[in-house]
């Protein structure tokens, strides 16, 4: 068996992952949780990995090729020179070890040790608090002996380097 891509209509990956696994196709939809701005709140929302593709495993003579077009929400099966592009195994499996590595690359956690490194508190170590907006920070330093809640440039924002 063989993975092949499939494109599909827009908004409706969701919906032709399910009329594939109804005909008991094997299905592989990657999903990332990502962090979008909504109205001003930050917000986590998963989202495909490949926005507008999924993939499905079939041998060459299997039957449920004809009906691969007419599945809802399928809009192509993504083709060069006729024949339908094969996808290795090995990169599949690639993409589905790599998942959880892109999820955690997800930017800053609240209570994470930071260092600003620029600006009027260049040099100091905080501690991140929240994101304040799409290119701001709130954390926490210790300055004149209180702690100090402050906004920053996330910008100018780096993870500690533990010791």
């Amino acid at each position: 068996m063989t993975w092949y891509a499939l494109q599909h209509k827009p908004g409706q990956g969701d919906r032709a992952l399910t009329h594939l696994q109804n005909q008991d196709i094997a299905c592989f939809y990657p999903k990332i949780t990502v962090e979008k701005i909504k109205r001003g709140k930050r917000t986590k929302k998963l989202e495909p990995l490949f926005p507008g593709y999924l993939f499905v495993k079939l041998e060459q003579a299997d039957p449920v090729w004809a009906k691969l077009r007419s599945t809802r929400g399928i809009l192509r099966i993504v083709s060069f020179a006729n024949k339908p592009a094969t996808i290795p195994d090995d990169v599949i499996q690639h993409i589905n070890d790599s998942l959880h590595t892109v999820a955690e690359l997800g930017g800053i956690k609240p209570g994470q040790a930071v260092e600003l490194e620029d600006g009027p508190f260049k040099g100091i170590s905080a501690i991140f608090q929240a994101y304040d907006g799409e290119e701001r920070a709130v954390v926490l330093i210790s300055f004149m002996q209180k702690q100090q809640t402050v906004k920053v440039p996330l910008a100018i924002l780096h993870p500690r380097k533990s010791d």
